[in-house]
């Protein structure tokens, strides 16, 4: 074994441009026969988790992260590689804009939980924004039949007219905004839709306004803009929903976007219409100013409340920008299909992007959206099914973290997250642990003692929160309730001593 670490790491010198700050100044010696066998230790050692040495399930989070934070914060400018016995210095400097973006946690979260879970460790995983239900069977043969048919090869880049002609439709009947084909951009998802957008109406310095608690990506993607990203604040005693005087105090000439999500992820609050109203007010005001509404969750609602589109607002058709999605109310997360809708000019730069990036879409994912879009209206019975199950899964989550003291909790009107302040438990020390001090450091505690992962709210702009993901089973939420309020009970009664 000692052998095979000696030789796995001369092969990680030997392959220098895929790993980070490596270098060497002694030869390495040829590798043919081993290679296969060392690249799947490399591979394996790589991707491997510590734990602590007493696994009865007791897992050493903190040295992953410790290992994952070492690693991205790593940085250097040239690695040293030999070729035929020559040295060359090659520059593996990063670009300034990737740079300035921070990695999803969300991602690197669910990544964690998964790779606990591919260990044996029990961990339920309440991070990734994803429904647990499968695709509806009608999608799911419209795509099966694309591909008997032989419906594979490159379609337009905006999306196929067929498609494009089934969103228009959508927009004017369910939302009440009229489009035409030309004013359609379908993408592999509404991320990319959204990026498209920022890139294709932001210039450098300008501002990106993201009312907070916000998805992660958003200020990201006004960094890789160029843009300057401008947090506002909303507190959960406001449901989390942005103030239009705060809004107004806060604009000036360089604010180019502003971002709007409703529902919203990771609150599950809705606007109300007369909000959004006086938020259109403010927006009318300043000629410079767009708005890219993020609707993707806008059939996962409970009632009373109800979704409104921004562009349907008086005046707000012109500088509105609606993406929108398949991935969450029809459960197609891993079919990769969004779109973007707007006035042609903003769209047609947008399809520009993609053109030189993704080009088109899936053809056979796009097969399965006409299928969805068929369903009936927001979704015929099957998206009503799957609502139903997430409404009894908060109404569960509620009724559950209500028995905590300290814990305050704004009752979700849509998606499928909680996002509740647990700040009253920051500062407790906890033995084995240490200090819980922050979301982020409650999450993995969360983690290690609780065995549940969770999202910490600095990921989202409130660092006094954390996000729960309800798309799981009602019998794993009852589990990982159970577990989260006898890991917070603890915290509670060492406070008390």
């Amino acid at each position: 074994m000692h052998q095979i670490k000696k030789n796995s790491n001369k092969l990680f010198t030997h392959m220098a441009a895929q790993m980070s700050c490596i270098s060497s100044t002694s030869s390495i010696p040829s590798l043919q026969n081993k290679s296969s066998r060392l690249l799947a230790f490399v591979s394996f050692r790589s991707s491997t988790i510590s734990f602590s040495s007493n696994l009865n399930q007791h897992l050493s989070i903190r040295s992953l992260e410790a290992q994952r934070s070492h690693k991205s914060s790593k940085s250097c400018s040239a690695v040293i590689v030999e070729h035929n016995s020559e040295q060359m210095e090659v520059d593996t400097t990063l670009s300034p804009r990737v740079n300035s973006v921070k990695p999803s946690k969300t991602v690197a979260i669910s990544d964690q939980a998964t790779a606990l879970v591919e260990a044996g460790v029990p961990v339920i995983r309440l991070a990734a924004g994803e429904p647990d239900f499968d695709t509806p069977a009608v999608i799911a043969e419209a795509g099966m039949n694309a591909i008997r048919d032989g419906y594979t090869r490159y379609t337009p880049n905006a999306g196929t007219l067929e498609l494009r002609t089934a969103i228009c439709k959508k927009l004017k009947d369910e939302n009440g905004i009229s489009y035409t084909p030309d004013q359609i951009v379908v993408s592999n998802g509404a991320k990319q839709s959204i990026l498209q957008a920022i890139l294709a109406v932001c210039s450098p310095g300008d501002e990106v306004i993201v009312p907070a608690p916000f998805w992660v990506s958003y200020p990201e993607m006004a960094r890789l803009a160029d843009a300057k990203p401008v947090i506002l604040p909303a507190s959960i005693s406001e449901n989390f929903l942005l103030d239009p005087k705060l809004l107004e105090s806060k604009l000036t000439e360089k604010s180019r976007l502003l971002i709007l999500c409703s529902p919203s992820n990771p609150t599950g609050s809705v606007y109300p219409k007369e909000l959004l109203q006086e938020i259109a007010q403010v927006v009318a005001k300043h000629p410079r100013l767009l708005v890219i509404s993020d609707e993707i969750y806008e059939h996962i609602i409970y009632s009373p409340a109800v979704h409104t589109s921004f562009a349907s607002l008086p005046g707000m058709w012109e500088r509105t920008l609606t993406v929108n999605g398949f991935s969450k109310a029809f459960a197609m997360t891993g079919w990769r299909l969004g779109y973007i809708a707007g006035p042609k000019h903003f769209i047609a730069a947008c399809n520009k992007i993609q053109s030189q990036s993704t080009s088109g879409a899936s053809s056979i994912a796009q097969k399965a959206a006409v299928a969805a879009l068929g369903m009936g209206h927001a979704g015929g019975e099957a998206v009503s099914h799957m609502v139903k199950a997430f409404r009894e899964r908060r109404d569960f989550l509620v009724s559950a973290f209500r028995e905590l003291d300290g814990v305050k909790i704004s009752e979700p009107q849509g998606a499928f997250y909680l996002f509740l302040d647990f700040s009253h438990y920051y500062g407790t020390e906890v033995d084995g642990f240490g200090l819980i001090k922050d979301s982020e450091s409650l999450c993995r505690y969360l983690l290690e003692k609780g065995q549940v992962a969770v999202v910490p709210g600095d990921a989202f702009g409130d660092d006094s929160c954390i996000r729960i993901s309800y798309a799981a089973s009602i019998s794993d939420l009852q589990t990982a309730a159970d577990r989260i309020k006898k890991a917070i009970l603890t915290l509670n009664t060492r406070s008390n001593i």
